[in-house]
């Protein structure tokens, strides 16, 4: 057991084990939701699963270099460079089962937006002004930049508590174009 806690506290493996402690803290967050992944899924595992093995690998040249009496500054290095290859390639060929099993995450994007009902917030939406609500599909609710083409004759005035539908998004201008439209047509509505 001895010299397995002085194989991990020599270098390389001390500083593999830095990076493994810092892992393992980063899951425990995670676990106790004080921390959403950053990462997508996949790309979490994977440095995990490439962390933990490059750790293994290096105590384990560690305590074979420490068994043949190869000390010093140049064999250690080597078996740093080697853990890391090693692990890397184990982690590659690992990750081509896995990549399937585990989802990846879907980031939101305002374009999601496109296709829903809103409901305006502003005493009028033209050209140049305008705001509305819209929920997302998770429920959430955002205010957004709206603009409506010049009314044609007869189409209905968008003004504060009217429900329109964004139809596109104005990248340049980051906002979308809505249109009148009438709530119960609307088929992500909420229905009690």
């Amino acid at each position: 057991m001895t010299e397995f806690i002085h194989a991990a506290l020599a270098f390389p493996a001390v500083v593999l084990g830095a990076l493994l402690a810092v892992v393992l803290a980063y899951w425990l967050l995670v676990v106790l939701g004080a921390l959403d992944a950053a990462a997508t899924m996949v790309t979490a595992v994977a440095l995990s699963l490439f962390t933990a093995l490059a750790w293994f690998a290096g105590v384990a040249g560690t305590v074979l270099l420490r068994r043949d009496h190869l000390t010093g500054t140049v064999p250690a290095v080597g078996v740093l460079a080697a853990a890391l290859v090693a692990s890397f390639l184990v982690t590659r060929l690992l990750m081509r089962p896995l990549r399937y099993m585990i989802p990846e995450e879907v980031l939101p994007s305002r374009r999601d937006f496109v296709g829903r009902m809103c409901v305006i917030r502003t005493s009028r939406v033209d050209l140049t002004f305008g705001q509305a609500e819209v929920r997302a599909a998770d429920g959430s609710a955002a205010v957004i930049q709206v603009r409506q083409q010049g009314n044609q004759p007869g189409e209905e005035i968008l003004k504060a508590g009217s429900t329109a539908l964004i139809f596109d998004y104005d990248a340049d201008g980051e906002f979308f174009w809505v249109m009148p439209y009438d709530a119960e047509l609307d088929p992500h509505r909420r229905i009690n």
